[in-house]
């Protein structure tokens, strides 16, 4: 038999992004700490290689390599981009907060990089092997990152309850895993689709894989009832850590929903259905109910990124091209969202003191009216305020909800959305209508206040124009 080799040109950015970190980590060995910007420089231009080379060859029809475990098309080019750009931001925010605390080191941008890297195979994942390395990747990354600050035992514990729950959750998802290969005889997602539709619908051993599969994702993602690791990894590990957690990993959960059920599982949309609705209904109401109760700004954002979790699913659920790219651009507008709320929350930080209570962000208009303004728009985009981009996010995802008959599922998410921007709106009346409790000067390197100021004016102007993203993430999931 002869050996055939695959087409790596499909593979290209991947190959570009583990050999640029595998060089990065062999020349950190050889760098100073006062040498260590060229570590993050190089983490940047790596990503900046990546973009040029996804742009280069961006799909225009599906085409699968490396033995069918790989796939290359529009939806998976179109997050990997935005993967790239959030990273970009959050190595950017993290670097004078790293600095400050002597963790500049290259372990941080090497992990980050080896995550992004998990992150581009779960999104081109063809194969259940290939969904299972790139989510290996990136989780055994995130549990190093988060317990990066060596001295803080907060972090450790943080790091800890992530790696046994997040190892339970990949557990489970092997289970499924394993259990859909025995009842369709293969690991490549086509394969799999077809079996599934030539099986009986009450096929057990399928139903039982799909459930553990479900609860497997659900973890991944921090839905309820698998959220108890989100609260507590957010407010344990350092800000620059939980920036990382908080943003682009959703695009890559999002694209793990879409290949493994609705690529693979489609024809079982009836079964998945019906859990995801459970799963949305319950991330929504308690995300939303819990975050008003919290005084730390961390855990309030993590119990918000519980809630807008049920908010992702609703598009998926609804079975619909519509419904996908709306979920789509609801996970797109929510990373922006997320980077940008936890890069001001950075800001505010300095050396010997971190802004994670709410009471921190007392009178920041007095001290940096820019920055002031920048968070209420973002806290008023996440609350989903007409006229900014989370409103659109919100609509669109209901929209499809409701073309599909489930009315009452929209209004309950009407219902508690207006319930959740309750606690986005105290922080808006903490930084203009407190006294400030700070009177720190708040020093922004150029670049951070440049890439900062886009990263909130974005949130204004996709609120105002929304269509041309909306239409790409459309067109990226008909190809």
């Amino acid at each position: 038999m002869n050996f055939v080799a695959p087409d790596f040109m499909p593979v290209l950015p991947e190959i570009f992004v583990l050999t640029m970190t595998c060089l990065i980590l062999v020349i950190d060995v050889f760098l100073e700490q006062r040498q260590r910007h060229i570590t993050y420089g190089l983490a940047q231009i790596t990503l900046l290689g990546a973009a040029l080379l996804t742009v280069l060859t961006y799909a225009q029809a599906p085409v699968t390599t490396m033995f069918g475990h790989y796939i290359k098309d529009a939806m998976g080019d179109l997050l990997k981009l935005f993967i790239y750009l959030s990273a970009a931001a959050v190595f950017l925010y993290s670097r004078d907060y790293l600095r400050q605390r002597n963790l500049f080191k290259g372990e941080y941008y090497v992990l980050g990089l080896f995550g992004v890297l998990g992150m581009m195979i779960m999104v081109s994942a063809h194969s259940l092997l290939s969904v299972y390395l790139g989510l290996e990747l990136l989780s055994l990354s995130l549990y190093a990152l988060v317990a990066t600050d060596r001295d803080s035992p907060v972090a450790s514990e943080a790091a800890m309850k992530y790696f046994v729950l997040g190892s339970l959750a990949s557990g489970m998802l092997l289970y499924g895993m394993s259990m859909i290969y025995g009842a369709t005889g293969s690991i490549d997602l086509q394969v799999v689709a077809d079996a599934v539709s030539q099986q009986s619908r009450d096929h057990l051993v399928l139903v039982f894989g799909l459930v553990f599969l479900v609860v497997g994702l659900a973890f991944k993602l921090g839905a309820v009832p698998f959220h108890m690791w989100v609260p507590d990894v957010y407010q344990g590990a350092p800000t620059s850590v939980t920036l990382y957690i908080g943003s682009a990993p959703k695009l890559a959960a999002f694209a793990l929903m879409m290949r493994i059920l609705v690529d693979g599982l489609g024809t079982l949309q009836g079964d998945w259905q019906q859990m995801l609705i459970i799963l949305a209904m319950l991330s929504i109401g308690l995300g939303n109910l819990v975050a008003i109760a919290q005084t730390n700004i961390k855990r309030m954002l993590a119990y918000s990124t519980i809630s807008h979790v049920g908010f992702l699913l609703l598009g998926i659920l609804s079975g619909t091209p519509e419904g996908y790219a709306a979920s789509m651009f609801y996970t797109i507008v929510y990373v922006l969202m997320a980077v940008g709320a936890f890069g001001v929350i950075i800001m505010l930080s300095r050396s010997g003191f971190e802004a994670e209570n709410i009471d921190d962000f007392k009178g920041l208009n007095d001290r940096s009216p820019w920055l002031a303004f920048l968070m209420m728009m973002i806290m008023m985009s996440m609350a989903g305020v007409p006229f900014l981009v989370g409103f659109y996010a919100k609509w669109v995802v209901l929209q499809a909800v409701v073309d599909i008959g489930l009315v009452w599922l929209a209004l309950f998410g009407v219902v508690f959305s207006v319930i959740g921007a309750f606690y986005y709106l105290r922080v808006v009346k903490c930084i203009y209508f407190d006294k400030p409790e700070q009177s720190a000067t708040i020093e922004l390197s150029r670049d951070t206040e440049i890439v900062i100021s886009a990263n909130g004016l974005i949130l204004v102007v996709l609120g105002l124009y929304p269509t041309g993203l909306m239409a790409l993430c459309a067109a990226a999931l008909l190809n």
